[in-house]
């Protein structure tokens, strides 16, 4: 039997499973002050990206494209048990869940993502990211770890994130693997856009917007506009919404899935 490759730790002990998928360079310690609140009605089930936390590193290119994450996911749903799920992601992690919905709307109860640029990106995306992640991949062979912990997106520069947080990601980040980071931006940003598929989404979408983000105004805007069964809520906060304002986060959540369940 297949099993996923992706590693996960379930939270929670009622209600429906939730699929829960950080950004690049983060890890499951991005959902550290959402699980209990969420824990109150359903299960979260917090994964982590390939090559990031305790997820492995295969040297197979295409279960790190987005098709193969979706397949991912599919192998852990079956895993659970669940014949539909709730899912949430963040960053590049809502660009994946986003496209897990589109792909199995039957599957799918309802979700939520954060600021995704990636998600959202516009016709020509891949093209104009392929030659930034080629350059951040020959930096990390030639680098190795340093160029993790020099990189723009390295946890320790996430000031607006509570110091507990932060730091239990900055530990974290210590078990990415150079390699499997360097495929994710080769292999899964470049692909990662659904913006030309958000006009055929079936399912209950809340987006969790850090206001503060103002380059991410305009892909809000966007989705507000052309995808059906949205619900936007704004927050005072900048890329990592959930982590940075996590009371608002999770009472919105809460309240948001909740009354869709039973």
């Amino acid at each position: 039997m297949t099993v996923p490759l992706l590693h996960y730790d379930v939270h929670g002990s009622r209600g429906p499973y939730l699929l829960m998928l950080h950004g690049i360079l983060s890890s499951r310690a991005q959902w550290t002050d959402n699980i209990s609140a969420l824990s109150e009605f359903c299960r979260p089930v917090v994964v982590e990206l390939l090559g990031h936390g305790r997820s492995p590193s295969p040297t197979d290119t295409t279960v790190y494209t987005p098709d193969g994450y979706v397949q991912q996911f599919e192998l852990l749903r079956a895993e659970l048990g669940a014949d539909r799920w709730l899912i949430c992601g963040a960053s590049l992690g809502g660009a994946l869940t986003l496209r897990y919905a589109l792909d199995f709307p039957d599957r799918v109860i309802a979700q939520v993502f954060t600021n995704s640029m990636s998600a959202l990106a516009a016709p020509g995306w891949r093209d104009a990211v392929l030659p930034v992640m080629q350059a951040q991949a020959d930096r990390i062979e030639r680098d190795g770890r340093s160029a993790i912990e020099n990189h723009p997106l390295n946890p320790a520069r996430a000031s607006r994130i509570p110091a507990p947080v932060r730091d239990a990601l900055v530990t974290d980040s210590r078990l990415h693997d150079p390699i499997g980071v360097a495929l994710t931006g080769l292999h899964t940003v470049p692909g990662s856009s659904v913006r030309e598929r958000v006009a055929s989404n079936q399912v209950p979408t809340l987006l969790v917007a850090g206001q503060r983000e103002e380059r991410f105004r305009a892909y809000r805007l966007y989705a507000e506009d052309h995808m059906p069964h949205l619900t936007v809520a704004g927050f005072d906060a900048g890329h990592a919404v959930n982590a940075e304002v996590p009371e608002d986060f999770n009472r919105e959540v809460s309240r948001f899935l909740a009354s869709l369940l039973p």
